[in-house]
């Protein structure tokens, strides 16, 4: 090559994009200029072309789901016998394939965020994030499992406080206080965000990255080859919008729950069936509204609101409410989680009894957090555009298992103290109904009026930004991995999921819907394993390591790399 060529004038080696990258005084190297640009590549020009003409994968999804609503509704018995021998056999034979998977996810992101990888881009390497990292991280929290903090933040520690797991201690001990934060530390801590950024971390690479849709299943093109383009790929994409739907259909029904009985605290309101049909067309149409307002605007906004709100409340609980027990108990709970990780990450059921509380808990937790991944992870994928790989695994892995130790030991601590207090009034309660518990702790408290409403709003909004992500991301699935999904496509799916909820709710198949999401998880651990893999090996031949890897004679001769 000519070094008295001066840099404009070199053509061999340059992609799209060049000048964007080069330094004028660096000297031309094999592949330099090949980096993403930041502008729509082919696939996604293609994809946003044909965003209004919804292919074969939009329309087998909701025949699938419409299926599937029509079993529900026809032989609800014959649907619920058919899923719970599946999931029986499921968690007994297979279980342990989750704790494997969801370990495994640690690992790599842990090894990602800290090795050379950690310095990609997630897009070209002039981008920049779009949002601010406390909006970002407010919409990963809020959007994400929001929910789950009101939902779960008291039942789960009380719950394993009254009826420890595997016998590791006497039921209302102090030793029974700190096994039931380690586990609930389990269940939302790392082992659910993990799987969760191998998803959003793969899907993000592929989309801002690499330049394909925003789909599933380009990301496999490592180990499907071509064949990803065609039916293979579309079963791949209709079983990530079958999961979605049914993952976060079973929270929202949750969210549901917590709103009626909330609103029978504060108001009187009954907690008729009616009443919870009601709430779920009104935010039906709140959270569809919202999604076509885009994420800039809708999911960002009310996200950091909830969030700031959440902020507030739980300041509220920590100060008002048992203070030393909580700090004591959190660095207590938190030494044992960390001592005791690799023991609990793969502790797996020997008896009857421990199979049975695996499957209501650690089992269906970890099943549900996969069932989630597609979700979640285009999600993430959508809003991380600008951020670095080290960045992502922190901000998506590190800061929400921490706040939600934080939150489960607040919330659930307080409630546990007031139990030790007060005769297991609260942990009687949660027996009773699991949605009364976060309401029975903040009865031991003052303001319990306003504190209330606020939890409320709060699961009202977590309601409304899941659906509005979910709603997003099952748009976009259908429609050819277009990252701005059509009105009518997002109206639809709106539309669908409140449909589904309500029917679901009316037939008392809310159950089976729930059962449904654990069983898709398990293909599941499979497809996030396969990404894993697939991100490995992409991320070996990126562009940002021309420099450090070996040139082939070929890639010399030509003056380009490739780069597949």
């Amino acid at each position: 090559m000519d070094k008295q060529t001066k840099p404009q004038e070199r053509r061999s080696g340059r992609g799209p994009g060049y000048e964007a990258y080069a330094d004028p005084d660096d000297p031309e190297f094999a592949g330099h200029g090949m980096e993403p640009t930041g502008e729509p590549s082919e696939a996604q020009a293609k994809a946003e072309a044909m965003r209004h003409r919804p292919g074969v994968v939009f329309w087998v999804s909701i025949g699938l789901i419409l299926a599937f609503v029509a079993w529900a509704a026809l032989s609800p018995d014959s649907l619920n016998a058919t899923m719970t021998a599946a999931i029986g056999w499921t968690t007994d034979s297979l279980g342990w394939s989750y704790l494997v998977v969801t370990t495994g996810c640690i690992a790599l992101l842990v090894y990602l965020a800290f090795s050379r990888f950690g310095r990609i881009r997630l897009g070209a390497d002039t981008d920049r994030p779009e949002f601010s990292t406390w909006a970002w991280l407010a919409m990963i929290l809020s959007a994400v499992m929001g929910i789950g903090l009101i939902s779960y933040g008291v039942a789960e520690p009380i719950s394993h406080f009254i009826t420890p797991p595997h016998g590791l201690a006497e039921a209302g001990t102090q030793e029974a206080a700190v096994v039931a934060m380690q586990f609930s530390y389990f269940d939302w801590g790392p082992h659910a965000w993990a799987v969760f950024g191998v998803f959003g971390l793969a899907i993000a690479y592929s989309t801002h990255r690499k330049g394909n849709t925003g789909l599933v299943s380009p990301m496999l093109r490592p180990v499907f080859g071509d064949r990803v383009d065609g039916p293979l790929g579309n079963v791949i994409d209709v079983f990530a919008i079958i999961a979605t739907l049914f993952g976060t259909t079973t929270s929202l029904g949750l969210g549901a729950s917590q709103i009626t009985e909330g609103l029978n605290r504060v108001f009187g309101l009954p907690t008729e069936m009616f009443i919870q049909v009601l709430i779920i067309a009104v935010i039906t149409l709140i959270f569809t509204l919202s999604a076509l307002s885009g994420v800039n605007r809708g999911i960002k906004y009310i996200s950091q609101f909830t969030m700031g709100a959440s902020v507030l409340l739980g300041l509220f609980v920590f100060l008002v409410g048992p203070t030393s027990f909580n700090s004591n108990l959190f660095v207590r709970s938190t030494g044992s989680y960390v001592g005791n990780f690799f023991e609990m990450s793969f502790i797996t059921p020997l008896s009857s009894g421990d199979s049975e509380w695996m499957q209501w808990w650690t089992y269906f937790m970890m099943a549900w957090w996969l069932s989630w991944g597609a979700f979640v992870g285009v999600f993430l994928a959508k809003i991380s555009r600008g951020r670095t790989v080290r960045q992502f695994v922190l901000g998506v892995m590190i800061v929400p298992s921490l706040v939600f130790f934080g939150w489960f030991t607040i919330f659930g601590g307080a409630a546990i103290s007031f139990d030790m207090e007060n005769g297991g009034q609260i942990g009687a309660a949660t027996s009773e109904n699991i949605n009364s518990a976060f309401f029975e702790m903040l009865g031991n408290l003052p303001l319990v009026g306003i504190t209330s409403v606020v939890a409320i709003i709060l699961v009202v909004l977590f309601f409304i930004s899941g659906a509005d992500a979910n709603t997003f991301v099952l748009s976009m699935l259908s429609s050819r991995g277009s990252l701005e999904p059509t009105k009518p496509v997002l109206t639809i799916w709106g539309a669908l999921t409140g449909v589904c909820a309500v029917l679901l709710l009316l037939m008392g198949g809310l159950g089976a819907l729930q059962q449904a999401a654990i069983l898709s998880a398990l293909p599941f651990t499979i497809i996030v394993a396969l990404l894993g893999y697939s991100l490995i090996h992409q991320l070996r031949r990126d562009a940002h390591f021309d420099r450090m890897r070996d040139v082939r004679r070929e890639e010399l001769r030509t003056g380009t790399l490739r780069l597949k």
